[in-house]
């Protein structure tokens, strides 16, 4: 009787320590699920962040050829010399 008291005692432990495992896997696997969501979402809005900076950086650029072709042209105006009664952008 002893011993099958033992044995019991054991099976119960092992069942015991078994379901600790589960429960601690299924709190893994959640705290997965829940990281890989929060990755997906980090990469998609990595990903809009970055065609919103190609855009912005290309407008940039666009509009520093134009300052700098405008600022050219008022270089160039300011070389010519005004003609009387006109008046100077200067």
């Amino acid at each position: 009787m002893n011993r099958y008291m033992e044995g019991g005692a054991a099976a119960e432990m092992l069942e015991r320590r078994w379901f600790a495992a589960f429960k601690a896997a299924s709190v893994a696997r959640a705290e997965c699920e829940a990281l890989v969501e929060a990755l997906n979402m980090t990469q998609a809005a990595w990903n809009e962040a970055r065609n919103r900076l190609v855009k912005l950086e290309t407008l940039r650029d666009a509009l520093g050829d134009e300052l700098a072709e405008v600022d050219g042209q008022k270089e160039e105006g300011l070389l010519e010399p005004a003609e009387p009664g006109e008046l100077s952008a200067a």
